[in-house]
């Protein structure tokens, strides 16, 4: 199977993985601007749903692989059609068994494994590409050192929905993709990825970090495209983020304010989420939002008395939640013309003040492309 197809698997898989629908849709978003996927590819990827298992990862259940291999740990799977493959997920395991030299993916998910002892990897240091443990009860106190941290060839470290008070990050350059989702994380250290020139994808939603705590820790990688912080406790969206950064999440935090000139640092930002914060007017300098290469911009639940400057080309808005009480056209456009006006296709102000009567009359020139603006009475 195609890696691409089988990675797809992952985003279309709501069902079978508990994915959360917004996380889905702009993974898949961002995925189908990355590869340009074309229907066939799609659908192959629908055939692919009855493999999925997890949201996070590629995953081939092992009873598609066949028999296992005879250097496998016995409580175990490594596949004789996958060799490179060791499955150890689900299996109540306590402790990670001993991992045979030639693996470079090794899935030890769901069990209740709380340390990493001294040379549990010492066998595929160099090698080991993907390292999956999420859904254990791993803290930091018995993460040894020389073990996760030494891993030079690792590309993927999932460490999900454990225990863990601070970031673990491998030495590793290869590094692509970071998940530590629904932990306990209080600090993020800086200078941990400044040698990630690889690192695309950071994945640090449920955890309490502040804005202190990460300070300076996403300085370093080139390319970057994705970052969430969301349920946090960030009091302002993080700085040093690199200028590759497509998607910025920092959704349940409690942010009030944006700074002068923070997007106009992040000139490939698409999809920037700040929704369930403490947003208000004050907070935000004029035109904070009015850059170009926005294309949705998520401020809903929030404390906004006024719509944002936005530009003409950003096409999602939701603001729904506020406390706005009036419709100003120049928010979205500062003259209309044959070739000037506003991009937004969809538009979200229920749960405010306002009514479709709020809507100025020049406003159907302005908001020409839009195909749904939302009051609390009607949709238009």
């Amino acid at each position: 199977m195609d890696w691409l197809v089988l990675h797809e698997c992952v985003y279309v898989c709501v069902w079978c993985g508990g994915v959360q629908y917004f996380n889905w849709v702009q993974q898949l978003k961002l995925k189908m601007a990355m590869s340009s996927l074309h229907v066939p590819l799609l659908l192959a990827a629908l055939v692919s749903v009855a493999l999925c298992q997890y949201d996070d990862y590629d995953y081939r259940p092992v009873s598609m692989l066949g028999p296992s291999g005879p250097n496998c740990h016995e409580e175990c799977d490594c596949p004789i059609s996958f060799p490179t493959a060791m499955y150890c997920d689900n299996r109540k395991l306590k402790a990670i068994p001993a991992v045979p030299t030639g693996i470079k993916y090794l899935y030890l998910q769901n069990n209740q494994i709380d340390e990493v002892k001294a040379g549990a990897f010492d066998n595929v240091s160099a090698d080991l590409r993907w390292l999956i443990m999420d859904n254990n009860l791993l803290t930091n106190a018995k993460v040894a050192k020389g073990t996760i941290d030494k891993l030079s060839a690792l590309e993927k470290l999932y460490l999900s929905h454990n225990q863990l008070t601070e970031a673990i990050v491998p030495s590793s350059k290869a590094l692509e993709e970071l998940k530590i989702m629904h932990n306990k994380l209080t600090k993020f250290p800086g200078g941990l990825l400044s040698n990630k020139e690889n690192l695309t994808s950071v994945n640090l939603q449920h955890n309490m970090l502040t804005s202190e705590s990460v300070t300076g820790a996403f300085k370093g990688p080139k390319k970057m495209l994705s970052l969430d912080v969301s349920h946090n406790k960030l009091k302002k969206l993080p700085s040093g983020i690199p200028n590759s950064l497509e998607i910025l999440y920092a959704d349940f935090n409690e942010i009030d304010s944006v700074s002068a000139g923070y997007l106009n640092k992040l000139p490939a930002l698409k999809y920037l989420r700040i929704s369930n914060n403490k947003l208000v007017d004050s907070g935000l300098p004029a035109g904070v939002f009015n850059v170009s290469t926005l294309v949705e911009l998520d401020l809903s639940f929030n404390k906004l008395k006024s719509i944002p400057e936005i530009n003409e080309h950003l096409e999602q808005l939701y603001l729904q939640a506020n406390e706005i009480s009036k419709f100003d056209l120049l928010s979205f456009c500062k003259f209309s013309g044959p070739v000037n006006y506003s991009h937004l296709k969809h538009l979200r102000l229920d749960g405010n003040n306002l009514t479709y009567s709020s809507m100025p009359s020049d406003a159907a020139n302005c908001l020409r492309m839009a195909s749904e603006i939302m009051f609390n009475e009607n949709t238009k």
